[in-house]
């Protein structure tokens, strides 16, 4: 199986009789955003997709795969809300709200592009724009999904922060598990606490300490 390893920089042109013969690997947006991908070319060829993590591929990517053979990248139609508007100040007003929700959005000149969510649809009509179902390729803006910034939804990172936890656990003898809730207790006198949420933070069961306050007040964390 060969594997695909690397992404040919976007300013560097290729000769159209190299893209023209390379074979395609078509993959929708959520296979696209993942470094590490198990895929079947277009010709029935199956890869391994192998890189940087943070990487998005895009349409008309050109990969380099290990015996030097080069694969391009399509973008597959999918399901997706194209929303318009009757004037700037609505769509504008529309993609606020979406950014509010940290939604993937392929942002044209006079339309916004995103996944197929009834919910999201609903809110958007609601706010005046039109929204209609179609089936159509999906780009997202990269800013947010791409550089190397990862919330866990990558696979390959997923793997890898549970064997660095397996790791951690077996040196520090409690188990750790990806994507808990953590509260902490004040006890200093003031007779308040809060509770925090993580995406992807540990599981502490049965682990308590206590600590003293630089005001000299004891200072106790409960984690569950």
């Amino acid at each position: 199986m060969r594997t695909l390893d690397k992404l040919i920089a976007p300013h560097l042109k290729l000769a159209p009789v190299l893209l023209k013969r390379a074979p395609t690997l078509t993959l929708a947006f959520d296979e696209r955003r993942k470094s590490r991908l198990a895929a079947t070319l277009d010709n029935g060829e199956e890869v391994a997709v192998l890189l940087p993590r943070g990487t998005v591929l895009r349409d008309g990517d050109v990969l380099v795969a290990d015996d030097g053979g080069l694969v391009r990248v399509i973008a597959a139609p999918e399901t997706v809300l194209v929303v318009r508007a009757k004037d700037a100040l609505t769509l504008t007003r529309a993609a606020y709200h979406l950014g509010n929700r940290h939604t993937p959005v392929e942002v044209g000149a006079d339309y916004l592009k995103l996944e197929y969510d009834p919910v999201l649809a609903d809110m958007l009509k609601r706010v005046g724009a039109t929204v209609d179902q179609v089936s159509m390729p999906f780009q997202p803006e990269s800013g947010a999904y791409g550089g190397g910034h990862k919330h866990g939804h990558d696979e390959s990172f997923a793997e890898d922060y549970a064997l660095a936890q397996q790791v951690f656990g077996e040196h520090h003898g409690h188990g750790h598990s990806h994507g808990h809730e953590h509260e902490h207790a004040h006890d200093d006198g003031h007779g308040h606490g809060h509770g925090h949420t993580h995406g992807h933070a540990d599981d502490h069961e049965g682990h308590a300490h206590d600590e003293t306050c630089r005001n000299g007040h004891p200072h106790h964390h409960a984690h569950r």
